[in-house]
């Protein structure tokens, strides 16, 4: 058996653990959980959902402006049936189906593999960073230290550090170094300060707006959260959480890690069973988001053959 068939069937066992973990879980909590989940009316529910629509339709904007920036400008509609389909890819075990998917699918625009990986790695790098930069505001609250000089510490150490690693030298640098490292030819075109801070805008807005659809969540069941809880625990915490959970490779889609993390969060100013189900909610509106924005990806790219050999 090889190494990365060992890998996947780690990770595969893994996530099945977790998901028995979280079904025990809420099975356990049934009667208060479902208390609360019938307290959700519809309005937030829509509103919610418009707003976790609104991460995947942000993060494309910005994998399209990395994309043209390494040499491949790609029409909004094309690049929105490559990017909303390779998603999908992030939950299935393995590390590298987002990837891929959306590098098979550039070859039938003419977009070299190599660069299409690398436009896909360093969103999904940057996307991470933009969300740890935005979620350590979170951290003290995480680690039961709720003070705002802690948190004014944190956040410029963060700042500085992230700073740094957003350097274009730094990332043309580590780009540079991969492709050495697996003997590819260089990229035609290095990364610009500009082009960084457009799709760095991009992502962070992408994290917002995913940040306030769970925070409209939270304000249904707990009417009387301030407005630094919803800021916090909610917006920055949310950020936090699925950070935290894509970086947690072994998992796919951060299944488990990000819930958990946001749980203990919203905790800090909710009953537990209120945050279980702003948590089982929210995961369950962005597999939905994803499953729409992907569905129209995949007609248009059927229709303009980019997926199936009888497109």
């Amino acid at each position: 058996m090889t190494r990365s068939r060992v890998v996947n069937l780690v990770r595969l066992g893994l996530l099945v653990v977790i998901l028995a973990a979280v079904a025990w879980a809420l099975a356990h909590n049934w009667a208060e959980v479902s208390g609360e989940l019938g307290r959700l009316a519809w309005p937030a529910l829509l509103l919610a959902f418009v707003l976790t629509v609104g991460a995947p339709l942000l993060t494309l904007l910005g994998w399209r402006v990395l994309l043209a920036e390494l040499g491949s400008p790609v029409p909004l509609p094309a690049a929105a049936s490559i990017f909303f389909v390779g998603q999908l890819g992030k939950y299935v075990p393995g590390s590298v189906w987002t990837v891929l998917a959306q590098a098979e699918m550039g070859t039938r625009l003419r977009i070299p593999r190599r660069r299409m990986a690398v436009a896909g790695l360093l969103s999904i790098g940057l996307a991470v960073l933009c969300g740890s930069l935005l979620g350590v505001v979170a951290l003290p609250r995480l680690l039961a230290r709720d003070s705002s000089a802690a948190t004014a510490w944190v956040v410029v150490a963060a700042v500085a550090v992230g700073a740094v690693m957003l350097w274009p030298r730094i990332l043309n640098g580590v780009v540079a170094l991969g492709l050495r490292t697996l003997r590819r030819e260089p990229l035609e075109h290095e990364l610009h300060g500009r082009a960084v801070l457009v799709t760095c805008a991009w992502f962070t807005a992408a994290w917002v707006s995913t940040g306030l659809g769970v925070a409209v969540l939270v304000r249904a069941l707990q009417p009387g959260a301030g407005v630094a809880d919803l800021a916090i625990a909610a917006v920055c915490g949310f950020a936090l959480a699925s950070a935290a959970g894509q970086l947690s490779i072994l998992v796919p889609a951060g299944i488990g890690v990000r819930d958990g993390v946001l749980a203990l969060l919203l905790v800090t100013f909710m009953p537990l069973s209120a945050a279980t189900a702003v948590v089982v909610v929210a995961r369950f509106l962005a597999v939905v988001a994803d499953l729409l924005v992907a569905g129209g990806g995949w007609a248009w790219g059927r229709r303009h053959h980019l997926l199936g050999s009888g497109a």
